[in-house]
């Protein structure tokens, strides 16, 4: 299926948003996720479904000043 990741166009085989957290590079790293405009936390992953056509947001913490 499609989905929109950080404004480009993806093509993934993952039917939850942590499993595509995993097949993008993401697995174990320190991400904020938005799933269609709403915040997920980490902890609810596994359980957010993705479908068709969504739009994910993954935002890394930056250092600097």
């Amino acid at each position: 299926m499609k989905i929109l990741v950080n404004g480009t166009w993806c093509e993934t085989t993952a039917t939850y948003l942590a499993s595509a957290l995993e097949e993008l590079g993401y697995g174990g790293s320190t991400v904020a996720t938005a799933l269609n405009g709403e915040f997920v936390p980490a902890i609810s992953r596994c359980a957010a479904p993705l479908a068709e056509g969504d739009r994910l947001e993954i935002l890394a913490p930056m250092q600097g000043g």
